[in-house]
């Protein structure tokens, strides 16, 4: 009995006394393993330190390079004499697209793809330009009126959605003051795909009048009062020529014009007081104006109905 004890016992101690040198062999072998795995990152991390290093570098002199071509396309959109809202505007897109491009050879620089990044703004740009692609047709023709200037802010300008006098020119919309003082506001979109007039881009214009007078008036006393009112007028340019005409021999009326020129300004109240003057002037000589008549002819019938 006392033999079997103690032969049971012997296996007990053996197996503590193993599971001691294991636990004692695991913490010796812990701190290697942990050194090991740190030794491996070290070549890692000395490499990205180094691109790192390098991105910053890349950054700083791209910002200074960035900077000096910014302040290089101000001059010169200033000495341009471009419209200083297009200029902000195209500034601000210049100096973004710079720094994007900036941000893709760093990101390229430090590991990351680059092209995924480009893949999801295409997509999203795709997205955004179908969601708002008349607002943007109205932007890409503001970006058009304001480089290529067919009017600038104060002209007058006639075109199929309305006429008056430009008030402002903004990157989506103009807007126009009409002669009674209302705002019309016009999609630049299609001021710039259709035809307009810009009435006061020339610094005079041509007074043009047509006037029909009867057959049986004096033709040449007409056109001596027409060529006095022409030349003796203080709006009309002596400089350019006066030219006096028949103009069409009609079914009622033989039609005589002149034409003269005037100041851009002055066109309207020279045309209108003129008018006044020709319509005065014929009316002292004579000078008959056509003008359309209705006679009514009032018939009784017959003798026989008039007898019964």
């Amino acid at each position: 009995m006392i033999t079997g004890s103690s032969s049971a016992s012997v296996p007990e101690e053996s197996l503590a006394a193993l599971q001691q040198e294991v636990q004692q062999n695991l913490e010796q072998l812990k701190p290697n393993v942990m050194l090991e795995t740190m030794k491996g990152w070290i070549p890692g991390l000395i490499a990205f330190g180094i691109k790192l290093l390098i991105a910053l570098a890349i950054f700083a002199v791209g910002s200074r390079v960035i900077k000096v071509i910014y302040h290089m396309l101000n001059r010169s959109f200033t000495r341009m004499d471009m419209e200083i809202s297009l200029r902000k505007f195209l500034l601000s897109v210049l100096n973004a697209t710079m720094y994007c491009l900036l941000g893709f050879i760093i990101a390229g620089q430090i590991g990351v793809n680059s092209a995924s990044i480009v893949a999801l703004l295409g997509s999203a740009s795709i997205a955004v330009g179908l969601a708002v692609q008349g607002s943007l047709a109205n932007f890409a023709g503001g970006v058009l009126i304001l480089m290529m200037k067919p009017f600038r802010v104060g002209d007058y300008i006639v075109s199929k959605d309305g006429e008056g006098t430009v008030h402002t020119i903004g990157l989506v919309y103009t807007v126009l003051n009409t002669v009674d003082n209302k705002q019309v506001v016009i999609p630049n979109g299609t001021l710039s795909n259709s035809p307009l007039t810009n009435v006061t881009a020339m610094d005079k214009r041509r007074v043009d009048i047509k006037i029909g007078i009867g057959y049986s008036s004096d033709l040449k006393r007409a056109k001596e009062i027409l060529e006095q009112i022409y030349v003796n007028h203080p709006s009309i340019l002596k400089e350019e020529s006066i030219d006096i005409y028949v103009d069409d021999l009609g079914a009622s009326s033989v039609t005589i014009g002149g034409r003269g020129w005037v100041a851009t300004e002055d066109y309207w109240s020279t045309r209108w007081n003129m008018m006044e003057q020709i319509k005065l002037r014929f009316d002292e000589a004579g000078i008959e104006i056509p003008f359309n008549q209705l006679d009514v002819h009032i018939r009784s019938g017959n003798t026989e109905t008039q007898n019964r």
